[in-house]
Parts: C-alpha cells; structure tokens; sequence
C-alpha cells in the first residue's frame, strides 16, 4: 500500500467528497483523522464520522474519528494538539469542511440583498476562515519537517457564476489563499493547491438533484447521472501525494478530471471525466445534441477559459 505510514487529516468526512476522499486513503494504508459533527447515523442523511470509519478500516487503513465543528475554534485546536500528541506530524491536510450546502439550496435564485447573513456566514466561515486556521497549524508541523501537503477542496465557482454570491467569494477566496499560503510553504518543500472536483454525485446533492438542481442553474443543467463519485476525487488526492513532484504545483488550481488525464486514474465504475476546460462537455451543457460532433481530447486553454472571465476588463 503505497501510503502506509503517512498521517492525514480530511475535514468534513461524515459523507460527500470528504468521505470519498477518506475512503481512497484508507485504501492505500493511510492513517486518516476524520473529522465532522455526525458522529452516528441520524434519521435526516446517509453517513456518519463512526460508519465512515468503518469503510476505511475495511478498505485497509486506519481511521480515528474526531467530532469537531470547524466553526469553533478551540475544537480545531484540539484536534491538531491530539494528531501532534499521536504522532508528532501531519503529512497531508485537506481542508474540506463545509457547512452551507444546506443554505445554498434555499439560496438560489433570491438576491443577494434578501439573503440572511447566515448565507455568508456558512459559506465563508466553516468554508474558508476554517480552513486558514487549520492550514496554519498543519503548516508549523509540516515546516518543521520539510515536507507535507495541504489540498484545499474549491470548485469553478471561484470562475463562474454558480449557485450564491457568498458561495463565489468563498471559493475564489480559497483559491487565493492556495496561491499565497503555496507560495510561502514552497520554500519550506511544503506544497499547498486547491482541487476543483467536478459535478459531484454526494448524498446532498443527489437528494435534491429532482428538486433544487430539477431546472438550469445559471443556464446549466445539472446532469448528476454523469457526475463523478466522491471517490474519484479522492483518487486524485492519492495520486498528488504519491507524486515525487509535487511540489512543481504549489499553489496552483488542479481539476479532478485533468489530473485523471495525468496520472490515468479513472472513478471508481471505470469511467473517465471531462470538466471545465473540455470543450464537449462545455458545449454539452447547453446543446447537448451537438457534443457528439465534438472531439473528447480537444481542451480549452486555461489562458482562455481565465480570459473569459476575468473581471478586470
């Protein structure tokens, strides 16, 4: 198992990406910190820090549950005082706690100015102020020792118009403190990147995908039947880790499906994706009849796909 010996943490592991993620590391020996407020299954969503323990252990690794709500700072403390107690180090942080899923849904589509503050707070603090304060820990242990790796979990929303306001800011938020905290560590053998998962098939998004996400958002109609599986963002955290170059994409912004292309990992049903600069899957989202006619390989630059957004005109 190519990850026996190392020591990670994954923030928000209860389900969804952070769970995926988990269950990947466990399945190459990893040490995986878990951490959630859902200790044990409730009546309300599938999943739980204690049932993904289990799967980690079943897949080979060794799993320590930690409840911690990420919006309380002592609670974070705790958790890194308790993994440098264990073991003195952490090799990899990824930073995927989030709380506003929930709020994002009954966000979409009402202005910004008739949204409650609860809109930005659960995007941008258990989101991204979280994850500074956890980075900044795992960081003095990493430095330390001259070596780790700190994936923050973002999407294109930093780019594109999805879903909220405060959903965009948290998102390119992160990314910038990618590129920054990337750029710092760098000189410490420390890498630091953001990972943009595609349309992800998680336990929220597919109870609402007949529902909120039924019609276009933002123009884009949401296929979650060909979306990726938490798992395959996790398979790109293994591959990241197990580069020996690493470093080279220190504060760089990596997509799931361009890394599945690097390293040649597919999801876990054998299939591959195409996200944000594939022009078919681009024009499929609008003209779903005309992607057909579209080569598979045929990418956009990220030089354009910048450019077309760019809001510094």
């Amino acid at each position: 198992m190519s990850l026996s010996g190392k020591i990670c943490l994954v923030t928000g592991a209860s389900r969804g990406i952070g769970r995926g993620i988990a269950l990947a590391l466990g399945s190459e020996g990893a040490t995986v910190y878990i951490t959630g407020r859902t200790l044990d299954p409730s009546s309300s969503l599938p999943g739980s820090l204690n049932v993904t323990a289990e799967e980690v252990r079943g897949r080979g690794g060794v799993a320590v549950p930690v409840q911690c709500d990420h919006g309380v700072d002592e609670e974070v403390h705790r958790l890194f005082d308790k993994i440098e107690e264990d073991h003195g180090k952490i090799d990899l942080l990824v930073n995927n706690a989030f709380k506003g899923v929930t709020m994002i849904a009954s966000s979409i589509g009402v202005p910004f100015w008739e949204q409650g503050m609860d809109s930005w707070d659960d995007c941008i603090h258990v989101g991204l102020r979280c994850h500074f304060l956890a980075s900044q820990r795992a960081a003095k242990l990493m430095v330390e020792r001259k070596e780790g790796f700190i994936c923050n979990i973002s999407s294109a929303g930093a780019l594109f118009s999805f879903f909220t306001a405060p959903y965009g800011v948290g998102k390119a938020g992160l990314d910038k403190m990618s590129e920054m905290c990337g750029r710092e560590l760098k000189k410490h053998n420390v890498t630091c990147l953001s990972l943009w998962p595609g349309l992800v098939q998680t336990e929220h998004m597919m109870a609402m995908k007949d529902t909120v996400f039924k019609d276009k958002v933002e123009g884009v109609k949401m296929d979650f039947d060909k979306g990726e599986t938490p798992e395959y963002c996790g398979r790109a955290v293994v591959a990241l880790l197990n580069d020996k170059n690493l470093l080279e994409k220190a504060g760089k912004v990596m997509t799931t499906a361009d890394l599945g292309d690097e390293y040649g990992f597919t999801d876990v049903d054998g299939r591959k994706h195409a996200y944000i600069r594939s022009v078919r899957a681009m024009v499929g989202m609008k003209y779903p009849r005309l992607k057909t006619f579209v080569p598979a390989s045929l990418k956009i630059p990220w030089s354009l796909v910048l450019a077309g957004t760019h809001h510094y005109k």
